[in-house]
Order: structure tokens, then sequence, then C-alpha cells
């Protein structure tokens, strides 16, 4: 491994992933490949019931992958890296960090249950790494043991799988970015009917048969199949070549026997009135024979597949009673699984040489915008390393450049001695030690070499200060070859190799870039399907153990790449996971491995966010306490696609506006691409809404007041809030004249966002617009300059705590108004009475956008699970009593073709999932299972604070006494309750007099 030599050059090393749904095969593929082709760690007996990758207890148990693991394949004379990745929506993490190490993917799929949500997520997870994909179809066997379909429905049930991936990848070519999952899926199902056969006769599509890149298979019997293989041997059989075999094995292509032709379909008709593509006839059919006799035991047949496919079977296991061992000795010795895999891996996939020139765009972007002060040496010598990459060079001269995907932990007696007799701890527990799971993407590292640690917030290109915590320099302690759950030390890994690296505990979190000069560009960070949505607290059963409990915590977010671990306003340590199977196991993670205590749970701590509803008409003024400053509020509701927008571009923003990272240096001006496009999207969002507004109301005249209107806004937007980024606006008045016609000055704020984003240039038009100030008022002006921040800051804490239930604003603009006054003789002694007075101004623009909110008809918003069920049609009723139950809001539900299974598709509020999955398995007796995905945030249209006005609704409620809380309220106060705040409510509902036992008379 430390040079590459002719026997391993990198064209001969494949670094591959298994992407799929959760079910849908991956671990047992792995299986027979290792079995295969891992150097004898698995034998070919115990392939697909081992599950030889899932080594950890909670992995067995569950029968679910959990985290990516690698295993090294020797296939003919090229070396294979496989990592197997979860395909549960709750460890999508694992899938990012096997993207990116890899340059080819085998995305699975399950003949039967064909395209679900995970598929689409691993086909966009491998679009966004630049990862090439190669098609399985899994699970063959079922659709002529279960389904008992013949071959040309088999047939036609493959062509429209195919087409229907096909239609995804297109979706992401074209660049038809489609955030909501349901649309994603209902998109590729409309177009399941269409007609696929002349689909597949586009050149275009990344999945052809003919191509070389699908491969039919069934993962748990060992066999699998290329029409290349069945090309080759008809060849011979039938005098054609082999290449013209391969184009007509796939599509509407037919055999004319008498003219020993392959032709059309138009060509067939006059010679049969029921033509069967070659596909059919020549592979499927021979294959549904073959499994009919092995089944049926019918010797004679099975003695002409036998001698069809020239195979050698033993005596004992042509009489052995169980069919199916009959039949996996048959089927893996006429079609093995790993030589169609295998060789499709070897033709079909890059090697690293290949592989890193198309994905050095998202790997290491190139800098298009360079500070002023940067020096040309670091410059030329970064661009130098990011060459390297891109070439993949290994040579001596070449720096050595590595990616560190995750952090994962081993137990120590499960390392392998070291061969020197030196024991080095790089933990604090003695019992688990961390190993960076890592990819040399040029150069060559060595056990015991130092290099430097870079976070993704490095820029070798700034020398200040700020810039020495992100870079650290490290010593490599112990390299090892992953095989699963064993680990093979080595002395060194050269450029296209994934290795484990023992000695960075301390120095790397989650992910890092590791190199041998400080003048490197880091890698870019990973992109994650989803965010960690469910949030628990955690807390020790004994205080005493709350040292253990925090280091416990700091192990657990190294070690897992997708935890997210904060401390709350209330001191709460907070631990947030994907869902309720991720939750569960970094619960137990802590339990018995980081923190060894006893741990009390909380309830989930779901999100909420808040808006109102309809428009905001009502102006809310607020004076401070010593007078000199009234703040005047509006609140407008944003448009609902504006809101996504600035939602889904949160990171450009924060890059945009230098409000997240604060990285000066690679911050974007007007005019670069991304801020173009962003721009595109939000004047495109806006027409949007006109459009919705227009479908509502159909009065022309108020649609084009309303987008006029937001036009207008969009040029004066002075900040986003939360935190900078996020979907609400602080909105500059368009008036510029004094309070009330007295001496007061408005408080002008900077359309500091509208220029960023290219959407105003305001500077002239403010400069022209601000009429001439007297002498007397110059130093009013002044103070005021000083606070613009003050009323920034208000409007950031006010839209990171709503007044419903202190949880965050959601797509709300305001307009806010503070003028200032001077200081009168009156109260100028009083002026400190009642604190600092830029305080006093933030409090009350806080005060004012929170009171304005509250005026304004306002509402809770909760997020959205998209939820997919699959039950049997005999669980349809308990499966329907758990949805609507939980307040689920069913949107199609259709029975699988040539399938028992039943598939509904539903919204599911993120407030009533917790134990959705349990609870739908104990009542279906563990037939139905559902899959969640964060689909959007969702407006409840309940007002929280009802109480009857009109006389329909107190005839209806009556005068409100007696009216029990709604939805929106109940929800609200649940999270008052939690957060410790006021809640308006009786203490004892149903009070009666108290009695004695004695009954006086």
């Amino acid at each position: 491994m430390s040079e590459p030599s002719t026997e391993n050059p990198i064209s001969k090393i494949r670094n591959i992933c298994i992407l799929a749904h959760v079910d849908h095969g991956k671990t047992t593929l792995a299986d027979h490949l290792i079995a295969s082709c891992g150097g004898g760690v698995v034998h070919p007996k115990m392939a697909g019931r081992l599950r030889y990758m899932d080594y950890l207890d909670e992995e067995q148990r569950r029968a679910i992958t959990m985290k990516s693991s690698s295993v090294k394949l020797n296939y003919k004379d090229h070396l294979i890296h496989l990592i197997d990745s979860p395909g549960h929506i709750d460890f999508c993490s694992e899938v990012s960090t096997a993207a990116r190490l890899s340059d080819g993917g085998l995305v699975l799929v399950d003949s039967v249950e064909g395209v679900h949500i995970q598929t689409h997520a691993v086909l966009r997870q491998a679009w966004v790494e630049k990862v090439t994909p190669c098609l399985v179809l899994n699970k063959i066997d079922r659709l002529i043991t279960e389904l008992k379909l013949t071959p040309m429905e088999a047939y036609n049930k493959l062509a429209r799988i195919i087409h229907q991936v096909n239609c995804i990848v297109s979706a992401f070519k074209s660049e038809k970015y489609l955030s909501d999952v349901d649309s994603l899926l209902s998109k590729a199902e409309d177009q399941e009917g269409s007609e696929i056969e002349l689909a597949q006769e586009d050149e275009e599509d990344t999945f052809q048969p003919q191509k070389g890149n699908v491969v039919f298979a069934c993962a748990l019997d060992g066999w699998g199949f290329g029409i290349e293989k069945f090309a080759e041997f008809y060849a011979k059989k039938l005098g054609a070549s082999s290449a013209a075999l391969m184009k007509g094995f796939w599509g509407p292509r037919y055999y004319n026997k008498k003219k020993k032709m392959i032709v059309g379909k138009k060509a067939m008709e006059s010679v049969s009135n029921n033509p069967e593509p070659m596909f059919v006839e020549f592979i499927l059919k021979p294959l549904w024979q073959a499994y009919h006799a092995i089944l049926e035991r019918n010797n004679d047949m099975i003695e002409k597949v036998v001698k069809f496919g020239g195979l050698s079977i033993s005596e004992r296991e042509l009489q052995n009673k169980d069919s199916k061992v009959l039949l996996q000795s048959v089927m893996s010795q006429w079609l093995p699984l790993s030589d169609a895999v295998l060789s499709m891996v070897v033709k079909c996939l890059p090697d690293s040489c290949t592989a890193q020139p198309f994905r050095i765009t998202r790997l290491v972007p190139q800098r298009e915008f360079l500070p002023d002060a940067a020096d040309p040496a670091i410059l030329s010598e970064a661009e130098r390393v990011r060459k390297c990459i891109e070439i993949c060079d290994s040579s001596s001269t070449a720096p050595s450049v590595a990616f560190i995907s995750k952090m994962f932990t081993v137990p120590v007696k499960a390392l392998p001695p070291d061969p020197t007799g030196l024991s080095v701890v790089d933990s604090a527990d003695t019992d688990e030690c961390f190993l960076a799971f890592a990819r040399v993407f040029c150069g060559t590292i060595r056990s015991g070499q130092r290099m430097f640690v870079l976070s993704a917030l490095y820029d070798p290109l700034k020398s200040d200060q700020t810039m020495q915590r992100h870079v650290q320099e490290v010593e490599l302690h112990q390299l090892y070859q992953m095989m699963g759950q064993g680990l093979i030390q080595v002395p060194s890994a050269h450029a296209g190799m994934i290795v484990a690296i023992r000695g960075l505990a301390q120095h790397v979190l989650k992910s890092a870039t590791l190199s041998t000069t400080k003048d490197c560009f880091p890698f870019s960070s990973m992109a994650f399907q989803v965010s960690p949505m469910l949030r628990v607290a955690i807390e020790p059963s004994d205080p005493a153990d709350m040292g253990a409990l925090i280091k416990g915590l700091k192990l657990l977010n190294r070690a897992d790449p997708f935890v997210e671990i904060t401390v709350s306003s209330r001191g709460e340590h907070v631990l947030a996971a994907a869902g309720e199977v991720h939750l569960e196991r970094c619960i137990k993670d802590l339990r018995e491995r980081f923190a060894r205590v006893s741990l009390e749970v909380s309830p989930p701590l779901v999100s909420f966010k808040e808006t109102i509803e309809g428009e905001g008409v009502n102006i809310v003024e607020k004076t401070i306490p010593n007078g000199r400053c009234v703040v005047k509020v509006q609140v407008a509701k944003l448009p609902g696609p504006l809101t996504k927008v600035l939602e889904e571009n949160a990171d450009l923003l924060g890059e945009i506006l230098e409000g997240k990272s604060g990285n000066r240096g690679n911050t974007l001006n007007s005019d670069d691409e991304s801020v173009l496009a962003l721009r595109k999207k939000i004047m495109d969002a806006v027409e949007a809404g006109s459009e919705f507004i227009s479908g509502q109301l159909g009065d022309k005249e108020k649609v084009d007041k309303y987008r006029k209107t937001w036009l207008k806004y969009l040029q004066r937007i002075w900040s986003l809030g939360p935190r900078q980024v996020g979907p609400n606006m602080l909105i500059i008045p368009e008036t510029k004249t004094s309070y009330a016609d007295s001496n007061g000055v408005l408080v002008e704020g900077s359309c500091h966002v509208s220029q960023r984003l290219g959407l105003s240039n305001s500077d002239s038009e403010t400069a022209s617009q601000t009429s001439p100030l007297e002498a007397a008022e110059a130093a009013l002006l002044r103070e005021a300059e000083t606070l613009k921040s003050s009323v920034v800051s208000g409007f950031q804490l006010a839209t990171s705590a709503g007044p419903l239930c202190d949880e965050p604003m959601w797509g709300l603009a305001f307009i806010v108004e503070p003028y200032i006054f001077p200081d009168n003789s009156e109260n100028a002694h009083l002026s400190d009475q009642h604190g600092i007075f830029t305080g006093q101004v933030m409090t009350a623009v806080k005060e004012a956008c929170r009171a304005a909110v509250l005026q304004n008809n306002p509402r809770l918003v909760e997020a959205m699970y998209f939820c997919e069920v699959n039950t049997p049609t005999e669980y349809l009723g308990p499966m329907y009593s758990v949805i609507h139950r939980r307040r689920a809001r069913v949107l199609k539900e259709e029975m699988q073709e040539g399938s028992p299974l039943f598939t509904v598709h539903a919204y599911l509020p993120a407030e009533a999932s917790y134990g959705f999955s349990d609870e739908l398995r104990g009542r279906t007796s563990g037939a139905a299972s559902a899959i969640l995905v964060l689909s959007h945030w969702e407006e409840i249209m309940y007002d929280p604070f009802f109480v009857p006005k009109t006389e329909e609704e107190k005839e209806e409620h009556g005068d409100g006494s007696s009216l029990s809380p709604n939805l929106a309220r109940l929800l609200m106060n649940k999270v008052r309750r939690r957060k410790g705040l006021h809640v308006e409510e009786k203490v004892v509902q149903h009070a009666t007099k108290q009695r004695t036992l004695a009954r006086k008379v």
C-alpha cells in the first residue's frame, strides 16, 4: 500500500458505496461480494445470513444498518473499497459520509417495492457529491415465487422501475430541484403510466442495461446478471455479434427466427400476433423455467438447466430435500452475483484518476473572489495543491491531502497489536478508541507522519490570529485497512486508498481536511439530506454524575456525524437526533459506552414557529420609559414562496451578508452567479405569491398593488432574522418625515440586505430623499446613527422569540419607524433612571414587534413530516386508525401493482410523530412499516386566543366560558408550560364543597 505499484496502480482501484432504501438488500449484497472476494472472511454458505457489515449488537438486533463501514475486496487484478451505508432515513448522515469518500455507487432497488423515499434521497446525494451511479434491481426471485408474474409482466415491471429512476436523475440534470418529497414522488409516478418503450432509446438516460450499468440480481440466493453475459452466450449460439445482441436484449427489439434478424415491433406484427421482446424470450423465460424446474423437482428439466449453463452440481446437493439449497447452488454457479456486480463496477465506475477531475468542483470549489491582501505565493501553492488533488497525484513530490468524513469508535481490545510494541493512548476513555474514517486524495500518508488538521472554516489566504484556531499540527499514530469489523495495520496509504487513522481523537470533531501543508484549501462541508429535528433534554438520575454526562456528550458529539448537543436557555442539555431510532441509539450509546450513568430523558421538545394570518393592518406604537424615543411597527406576512426561498438558502445568505460565518474573504458580491440565481429565485417567489393571491381574490387591481408593494419592500430590506439569515425581514419605512410635525428625527436604516443581493442601489436614493437638517438637529442625527444597531438587535430578539410561546417567527416583514427626540431640560436628569438609552430602544423595538404580531391574528406553525406507509391490505383498518389519531392528512393511497402491499402517503405533524412507528407496528402486528421525512412547515389554522364575538359564533360556541381550548391553544400552553412561561388556565377545573363522612341533616 505504500506506493502505487505495477501490480496495484491507482487505475486499478475503485472506491464504491452501496446506496438504497431500507430493506432493499444492501448488506446481503455486501455479504456475497465479501464471500467471493474478501479473502475468506465470510464463508459462501453464510453469505446473506451473516450480515458481516452489521457488526454492532443493535444492528443485528434491529436487522438494519446504522453506520457506514468499509471492506477491501480483491477482484481479478483490481482493488475495490466497498462501503456499506444505512438505508433508514434516521441515519442519512452516514450516507453522506460514504458518498464523500466514494467515486461510484451501487443504487439498489427492490424489484417488488420499486422506488421509495430513500431511493430519491440517495440518488440526490450521489448527484450532489458527483458520485457515478450504477443500478442493481434486486429480489428478482420475488417476481417469480411471490408475485407469480409471467416473464412479460416481469419485463414491464422492471422497465418501469428503470424508467422511474431515470426520471429522477433527469430532473437533477435539468436542475429542476424539487424540495418537497411528495412533489418529487408524484413527478416520477405521474410518468409511470406513460409509454416506456421509446424512453429506453434515449441516449441521455443514465441507466440503460445495454450500456452495462444495470444488473438484475437476487442477493439472497447469490445470483445476478447483466445482459452482457447472455449476449456473449447467445452470440456463439446464434452466430451474431455480442454488441448487436447487447442492443437488442433491451427495449422493443424482437428476434425474427426465419430471417435471423433483430427487428422492431412493426416488423414483427406480420410474423406474430403477440411478439415477445428478446429480453423476455432469451433471458427471462430460461430463468423462469429454471426456477420452476428446481422448485417443482423436475429432474429432467434440472438436468437440462445444468447442461445449459455448463454447471457442476454435486450429487449431495441434487439429492438435498430442501429445494432452496439446490436452487442457490444452481443459480449461484450459473449466474454468480459477485462476477456480475464487480465486473460492472470495474467497467462502468471510474477510478480515482478519472473521478477526481470530475468531482473537484464539489470537493474543493474554485475560489472566485479573493481577499485584497492575499499573498501571491500562498495562493500559488494552494492552487498547486488543488491541482494535485484534481489529477490524483501520488508522486513523491506531491503534497499529501486526505479528507476525514467522520470519526467512529471501536473498543481498544479490538485494535490489532502494534508490531512496534508501543501503545499510544489517544483518548481519556481507555475502553473506546476514536478512529478517523478517511480517504487519501493525493500523495501518501504514513504512520508517524506530522500533518495539519484544517477545519472547514480555515482559509490559507488569511494570516490573522482568528485562523489559527482552525488549524492544528498532529501526528498520525497508526493507519488501518478496514475489513468491516476487522482492522489490519498498514504502514502507509497512497492516493485513492480508504483507511482508518488513529491519533486524531483530540483534534477532529466530526470531519476535517488533513494536509502536509498549511497552504491548502479545506474540502467543502458535506451536505446532509435532513436536519436533526427530534430534540430531548437529558440529565443524570444522580446529580453527582453530571460531569460524566458532559464528558459522554462530548464523546457522542465526536462519534456521531449528525447529532447536535446544545445547552438551552434554561440550562438543560439538549440532544438533537434525526428520528426515534437514531435517538434510541444515541441514548443507548450514552448509557452503555460514553457516559455510563443512568439517564433521565424528557419527552420530545417539539419546535414550532409563529406567524400571522391575513394582512397586518394594526400599527403598534411604543414609547420608551424616558420618552425620548417612539417606535411604530407594522407587520406584514411574506408570500409563502418567498419564505421558502429564504429558508432553503440560509447558508448562502450567511455568506452573502457576512452575518453567519463572518468570513469576509469569501463574501460574495452582487454579481456572483449564486447571488444572481438567488435574486432570480426571490423575484420568482414574489411572482408566484402574486399568482396565488390572484387565484384567491381574482381582483387584478389588488393583485397588482400586492406585487408592487412587495417589489418596493424588496428594495428596502435592512436586515433578516433571526440570526441575520432567517425568513423574516426588517423593512425601512418609505416616509422620511419628522414625527407628528414635531422635532423628532427618524432613525434611518440602510438597505444593507437589498444592496448585497443586488435588489436595490439605494445609496443615492436615500441621500436624495433625506431632508436637509438644521444645525440644531445635527447632534440629534448623530445620536440617531448610534441607535441603528439597537433597532436591528431588537428585531433579531423579537424574531428569535415570538409572543405566543417564545418560538422563532416565520415569514413576517416588520416595517419599523423609530423616532428620536431631543433631551429637553425637564427630563434630562432622568435620562439614566430607566437604564442605558440604547438598551431601552432595543427593548422597545422588540416589544413593539411582538405586540404587532399579537394584534394581527397570530398563528402557530408546526413542522410536517412526509410519511410513507406500506402495509398488507388486511391491516388497512388499524393503520388508518393510527394515522387519523395523530392528525395526519392523507395525500394518496394506492395498491402496488402485482403486490399485496398498500402504499399510503400522508403529512404527519412532527408534534404527533413521536412513537408513531412503534404504535403502527403494534397495531398491525409488525406488518406495517413507515418512513418519515421532514417536508415543510405548515400553519395551524386555529386562533389560539379565539373568543366568540359575532352572533353566529356565540350561537355555535356560547359565550366562551365553557369553550374547551382549541388545538393551537393546547399546543401553545404545552410549550409555555415546558419553558416555564405564564399559562392562563384554571388550576381547579371542577371544585366542589369539601364534605365529611358524617351526614348532618
